[in-house]
């Protein structure tokens, strides 16, 4: 059983666990179970799996009648779980993170029946740290997380990724003809994740004229809630070098295409970005619970693995930052080297070792 979800960060990676356990044990049986309302309803289905759903939100930071609620949520979320456990009795259960990854791993560690927790970020959630105390094993992505978790709990894994990203080697060119783009100018690909990042957004357009004159071509996602707001304004310049989509569905070609990489700081683009090895700016949210995309990226930043701009300079210096990087080749390149050091290509893998050796 695998519960968890909420966004792309936490189901992206569930699924690659699931794909990878079947590969290996192709007579499984597989449940998830996810929040009611969130996207992981509609993308693990079309992944080929068999989804619950509990009705469990998170806490809002103001008072609202949506927090009058939240403990009633809890307590049905909970009782479903249970119900659930019991029924699918499974031989184990992994937690991804997410809203309903509470719920069912609670119920699973009062059973008795061994848990594993993947945590993708640098900074630990507080349902995780809580569920830590009973789970049997913790798969982490970055070092000196026992700050948070018990250490003879902790295995460094890395973050699970999508098998196609693995291999890029030779696709530039398909890449290129896939987006329409040309050969010989550079590709800049923007990347605000699956429903869309304002701050990322405005930057690239307010940032445009710049590109066009340098003959930079700008491959852009520019999530669902901002396509089309982002394609009105593309369609209505002068631009010729810009392609905008709401959802990339080729990453693998998307990424052998670019040049650089303008990215948030969520853990599956981290660890994504690691194995493509390309120069990457980060443009951490900061819009997450304890800022922990400015930690993922300050991490990598450390180790001269990327760069990063705050949201609040972004509209401002993300042009000349971008200039600044194609123009200076050297840069790139030890950039592209150093975040390829910090790849985990086997991540996947050692976490379907790591939960065999708990049904053992």
């Amino acid at each position: 059983m695998i519960s968890g979800g909420g966004t792309g960060g936490h189901i992206y990676p569930a699924i690659a666990i699931a794909n990878a356990w079947m590969e290996k044990h192709p007579g499984s049986e597989i449940l998830f179970v996810g929040a009611e309302g969130k996207m992981e309803m509609e993308k693990v289905p079309q992944a080929g799996y068999k989804i619950e759903g509990l009705k469990i939100a998170g806490l809002q930071r103001t008072l609202t009648l949506a927090n009058l609620a939240f403990p009633f949520k809890v307590l049905a979320s909970l009782q479903k779980a249970k119900k659930l456990v019991k029924d699918f009795n499974p031989d184990a259960v992994i937690g991804v993170g997410g809203y309903a990854s509470g719920p069912v791993l609670y119920a699973a560690q009062g059973k008795g029946i061994p848990t594993l927790i993947q945590e993708q970020n640098s900074y630990a959630g507080l349902t995780n740290k809580i569920l830590a105390k009973k789970a049997n094993t913790i798969c982490v992505a970055y070092p000196e997380m026992d700050k948070f978790f018990p250490s003879g709990k902790i295995t460094y894994t890395g973050n699970p990724v999508r098998k196609d990203i693995l291999s890029l080697e030779g696709k530039k060119d398909k890449g290129l003809e896939n987006f329409g783009l040309e050969k010989g100018k550079p590709v800049i690909l923007v990347l605000g994740g699956s429903l869309g990042a304002r701050t990322i957004n405005q930057s690239v357009l307010g940032s445009l004229q710049q590109f066009e004159e340098l003959g930079y071509q700008v491959l852009w996602q520019s999530g669902k809630f901002y396509f089309e707001e982002m394609s009105k304004a593309v369609k209505g310049s002068k631009f010729k070098n810009v392609k905008v989509f709401a959802f990339l569905k080729e990453m693998d070609l998307a990424y052998a295409a670019a040049d650089i990489v303008i990215s948030r700081a969520g853990a599956l683009s981290v660890s994504e970005l690691s194995l493509v090895g390309k120069p990457v700016i980060f443009v951490p949210s900061p819009n997450v619970a304890e800022d922990h995309q400015t930690k993922n990226a300050m991490a990598y930043v450390s180790q001269k693995a990327a760069l990063m701009l705050a949201d609040n300079v972004a509209v401002e210096r993300l042009g000349e930052t971008v200039a600044n990087l194609i123009a200076d080749k050297a840069e790139m390149a030890l950039l592209g080297q150093n975040i390829k050091r910090l790849a985990k290509p086997e991540a996947t893998n050692t976490i379907v070792e790591e939960i065999e050796q708990l049904i053992k």
